[in-house]
């Protein structure tokens, strides 16, 4: 039987868990992160809505993951510079009224049917997050001992995967109730009557996206005026030798790899299972709510992560087996058929929930002053949901649509258990 920890030691886990700031920060950067996850988690069901509204293929809808997912890779940078000029609070308020103004330019350009104003909404959004994550992932990171850096980001993974959850679920009701019927429609109509359909169906999509923008206006204003401290973000290193030294340490550089195969597989399993669907001929009111089924997955495992590590295992060890879990569901997913398979890659998100809170906490141990620039580096990787999916797209009528899904889903999930299973242990011994 196991023995019940005393309450001395409750307050040890306690304080390891939150460090010496107490729980404040940690529920602020929680806010935060369900914001964005809200508004990050949209991207997989607006593929199918902008399909529809602008009649476009498949390459051209999944320039919504391209456009959100690379201006990780072009803001990060200028980020971490205006983090360190405007400190941690102000820095947080920028970024998120930063992301109002992308939300809003998106949903009013939709409206007009301007696809490219809306994707140049969408490089506004990424803008934002991307301070925000600048700022946030190596705080939480770096709040108290390195063991249990899982932990606090898993706490993160759930509220911004609660929110991811909800979002696609809430413009399906809101915005695409019928978006199967007016596909149809469309599609048999003249073209005078196709543009009547079609701008009628997008004028649902501009009182949502205006409530969000909205929504994050109120959240900066909560941020501005909260307890959180006024930190100063570390300035970005010039890049002597000593420097140089840090950022090509061999966790970094192949963190940085890593991390950018995993932001594909993560946008792979959420944002392109619709896509993934619809190659079985599945209708489009029933796969606009399949990134939920995805979120809820990787909600279950940041839970199941939150309660195991490091209490029962590590949280390297985890991400092992996390990719093996992975691995498996994938053949799994190209042997099955239809709504079995959909399943299958559902249920990657269950075992990705634990990959990114662990690869970030290892890549950035022993960087010292180079920890921002580090940081910065690590969130380019997230372009990786840019690029992945593309690939995805313009080889799956070549090869087909699950092998092609599988063709880049094992190699990444391989890639990173070799990274967990080489620098998991020894990112440990060099702090």
């Amino acid at each position: 039987m196991a023995s019940v920890p005393s309450p001395s030691e409750s307050a040890t886990n306690r304080v390891r868990l939150v460090g010496p700031y107490g729980w404040e920060p940690l529920l602020v950067s929680a806010a935060i992160f369900f914001a964005m996850g809200f508004v990050t988690w949209l991207n997989g069901p607006l593929i199918s809505f902008v399909r529809v509204a602008f009649s476009l293929d498949d390459v051209s809808a999944f320039f919504i993951p391209l456009v959100f997912y690379v201006s990780y890779l072009v803001f990060s940078i200028p980020a971490s510079l205006v983090a360190r000029r405007l400190g941690l609070k102000t820095g947080l308020a920028a970024s998120i009224l930063l992301s109002a103004l992308g939300v809003a330019t998106f949903g009013q350009f939709i409206t007009w049917r301007i696809y490219g104003g809306a994707l140049a909404g969408l490089l506004l959004l990424g803008a934002g997050l991307s301070l925000m994550q600048v700022v946030i992932n190596p705080l939480v990171s770096l709040l108290g001992p390195p063991t249990h850096a899982a932990k606090r980001i898993a706490i993160m993974g759930i509220s911004n995967k609660f929110a991811g959850m909800l979002a696609p679920v809430a413009l399906a009701m809101l915005v695409m109730r019928d978006i199967g019927t007016v596909a149809q429609r469309a599609q048999a109509a003249d073209p005078a009557t196709r543009e009547a359909i079609l701008n009628g169906f997008v004028q649902a999509i501009y009182w949502p996206y205006l409530g969000m923008a909205a929504l994050l206006v109120g959240l900066a204003a909560l941020v501005w005026m909260s307890p959180l401290p006024q930190i100063e973000a570390p300035p970005l290193p010039s890049l002597s030798g000593q420097m140089r030294e840090r950022l090509l340490k061999p966790h970094l550089v192949f963190g940085v790899f890593v991390l950018f195969l995993y932001v594909g597989v993560e946008v792979m399993a959420a944002d392109a299972i619709g896509t993934y669907g619809r190659g079985f001929g599945l209708p489009l009111d029933q796969t606009k709510f399949f990134t939920s089924l995805t979120l809820a997955a990787m909600l279950a495992g940041y839970v199941a992560g939150f309660v195991i590590v490091p209490r029962f295992v590590s949280q390297e060890r985890y991400m092992a087996f996390s990719c093996l879990a992975g691995m498996l569901l994938t053949v799994l997913a190209f042997l099955a058929h239809g709504y079995v398979s959909v399943l299958f890659v559902a249920l990657l998100g269950f075992a990705n929930a634990m990959i990114m809170p662990t690869i970030f906490p290892i890549a950035i141990r022993g960087a010292g002053r180079a920890t921002s620039l580090a940081s910065a580096l690590l969130i380019m990787a997230y372009s990786g949901g840019a690029i992945i999916p593309q690939f995805y797209v313009l080889l799956k009528p070549y090869v087909g649509f699950q092998a092609m899904f599988a063709l880049l889903v094992l190699p990444s999930y391989a890639a990173i258990f070799l990274y967990a299973r080489i620098y998991g242990r020894i990112g440990l011994d060099k702090k």
